[in-house]
């Protein structure tokens, strides 16, 4: 067996199926870890919200539990975080889901805003701090985060970082916390639900989005074509009689490239019912105003004009 294949500890795997990702899982990580602790803590504040009588809507809590949470763990404690050494094309699927399809869930969730309103005073003073801090400001800053989201996957792919997460356990595990952050850094301020700083108009927010695009398809052509393999001869050295390197190279670009236009694409659309709603809102409290005015006026108006005498006076 050779020596890297041996390393890996993957050459006993099965060829990858749908089933095998309900049968190989990796409860054991630090990310698993996280992800119970996260969910815990979420599910405390909003218990503690309802105790006291407020309100906390349940679809914040879903996105936040199930699609946010939930999304992570299905690419990262079952058969994909088993397969993610050795079929590239798995690791793309994962490295999707933990950049984009987790970080967005989890801005739904509004988790700043849930531990604003349940934390008491003093560590709530500590957490503003923070928020506000200049460090954050500078993260959070659109252009920032949009050029730390798209250089992310072009500086792990096309330099030696990529083979060094393959063959080391705490460098794979850090790089998925890293697609989390670098995605939560981008994802958080564009939705802008949590009282984030740096909060752009909607227009500009959309640009970013369809910004986007362009980079996530020339990565994904750009590993498509590619002749050489990413990892440089890691997924060979593997030995696997049913495991095509080349052709699984391929499809993952192609995973990247279709994966990044729909995920782009719904987040727009998420964008625009923002926008749409913000604009209802916008218009409701215009005409509240100008309600108040006019009942205003109309009451200047009554009380200084004289009243008619009755039909008996004089």
């Amino acid at each position: 067996m050779p020596p890297l294949a041996a390393a890996g500890g993957d050459t006993g795997l099965p060829p990858f199926t749908p089933a095998a990702i309900f049968t190989e899982f990796h409860l054991t990580s630090l990310i698993a870890l996280g992800l119970l602790v996260s969910a815990a803590v979420y599910l405390y504040g909003v218990w503690r919200l309802r105790q006291r009588g407020d309100h906390w809507p349940a679809g914040r809590t879903v996105a936040f539990v199930a699609g946010g949470l939930g999304s992570i763990a299905a690419v990262t404690v079952t058969g994909v975080e088993a397969y993610d050494t050795t079929l590239i094309s798995v690791h793309m699927v994962q490295h999707m889901v933990l950049s984009m399809i987790g970080p967005i869930f989890l801005a739904l969730g509004a988790p700043t805003t849930l531990a604003l309103r349940t934390l008491q005073p003093a560590p709530r003073k500590v957490l503003l701090a923070v928020l506000h801090s200049r460090y954050v400001r500078v993260l959070t800053f659109p252009l920032v985060a949009f050029g730390i989201f798209v250089a992310n996957p072009f500086v792990l792919y096309f330099t030696d970082l990529y083979r060094q997460t393959l063959e080391h356990v705490w460098l794979h595990e850090f790089i998925h916390f890293h697609f989390i952050v670098t995605g939560c850094l981008f994802f958080w301020p564009l939705l802008s639900l949590d009282p984030l700083p740096n909060r752009w108009p909607y227009p500009g927010r959309a640009l970013l989005m369809v910004l986007s695009v362009p980079f996530h398809t020339v990565l994904g052509l750009t590993i498509m074509q590619s002749e050489e393999l990413l990892g440089g001869d890691w997924y060979p050295s593997l030995g696997l009689s049913w495991l095509d390197p080349q052709a699984d190279q391929v499809t993952a670009g192609g995973i990247l490239w279709a994966g990044g236009e729909i995920v782009s694409v719904t987040m727009l659309g998420i964008l625009v019912m923002q926008w749409v709603r913000q604009s209802e809102r916008e218009a409701r409290r215009i005409d509240r105003a100008l309600d108040r005015q006019e009942a205003e006026a109309a009451k200047i108006t009554n009380a200084g004009t004289p009243a008619r005498p009755g039909p008996d006076a004089g």
